[in-house]
């Protein structure tokens, strides 16, 4: 273990770990980020980016993820390309431990992300990107007027359904049930629309596309009866895991996500701090991200003033 305690320890480096960077550094903070093997968050699987503030012509996931990893490095912070294996914020300094190393910090801050729920069928993972997508209020301006699919029967399920239909053609909703489990609410408009249809009691089975995305091999889970719908998109929207197993028997959580004291993002134990789509069920987009980041970072500021 090294003897070096620092005042910000940041695990995870999607957009709100990276503007906590930003902020964090540019506070003299001295932040380590441990971004993680997978670093870069849900945007490194992202292509085009048309929504993020600053890019009038749009920028690639990977790019804006990358430009923003460099701009926290200019002003301080230093990198571990190490996944985080356990913490311990019984004791001061808190404990972070990877698979090489154990570091030792003042303060810090958890942006480690939520990740979409997926089908794990044939062609998803070649076609995520291409035409397989997981979050519609991201991509569906790149699908104007054409025949979606999308996948699951909750309240996201069908605000994202309602959502494409200003841009599609079509949408077919394939849900494995006979009904939805969304609210009544959400139900009623979605059925209202004339622009949704559904396919009940049936499954995607493939998804297929050679470099872009064609269709989907459906499946009637009652009948067996099977068939290939044309779609220029299809949209997975069965809900996201929050990673935050490693925190479990150390932070109060609220379904999974990490539980934040009022407007701030002060955890239920003083000192940690967390941001992003681990504690944002509801928006999760890069842009309320990077603004959560940037609060985590300011209140990790004025905590540390505190206690000096």
């Amino acid at each position: 273990m090294s003897d070096d305690v620092r005042e910000m320890i940041i695990i995870g480096s999607g957009p709100a770990g990276l503007t906590a960077a930003v902020y964090g550094s540019r506070a003299d903070l001295r932040p380590l980020m441990i971004e993680g093997f997978e670093a870069g968050g849900q945007l490194m699987l992202t292509t085009d980016v048309e929504n993020y503030p600053g890019f009038i012509d749009g920028i690639m996931g990977p790019e804006l993820m990358e430009r923003m990893r460099k701009q926290a490095a200019r002003f301080g912070t230093e990198y571990v390309t190490d996944d985080v294996t356990s913490v311990d914020f019984s004791q001061r300094p808190f404990i972070v431990r990877t698979s090489d190393e154990t570091y030792k910090a003042r303060s810090v801050v958890i942006s480690t992300g939520a990740s979409a729920k997926m089908l794990n069928i044939p062609g998803e993972k070649e076609l995520l990107g291409h035409g397989v997508s997981t979050c519609a209020t991201c991509d569906g301006f790149f699908f104007r007027d054409q025949e979606l699919l999308i996948v699951g029967g909750g309240d996201s399920a069908m605000e994202e359904a309602i959502f494409l239909t200003k841009f599609a053609s079509k949408v077919t909703v394939v849900h494995r049930r006979d009904e939805l489990r969304a609210s009544k609410i959400m139900q009623q408009r979605a059925l209202d629309n004339p622009k949704i249809e559904f396919l009940w009691n049936s499954v995607i089975t493939e998804l297929v596309g050679d470099g872009k995305l064609r269709g989907a091999k459906i499946q009637n889970v009652k009948t067996g009866a099977e068939s290939l719908v044309e779609a220029g998109g299809a949209f997975v929207a069965i809900g996201h895991t929050p990673n935050t197993a490693l925190f479990e028997d150390h932070l109060e959580l609220d379904g999974g996500y990490i539980k934040t004291a009022g407007q701030t993002t002060e955890t239920s134990v003083p000192g940690v701090f967390a941001a992003g789509d681990v504690v944002d069920y509801r928006y999760r987009q890069a842009i309320t991200a990077a603004g959560m980041g940037c609060e985590a970072a300011m209140d990790a500021e004025r905590w540390l003033e505190g206690q000096h």
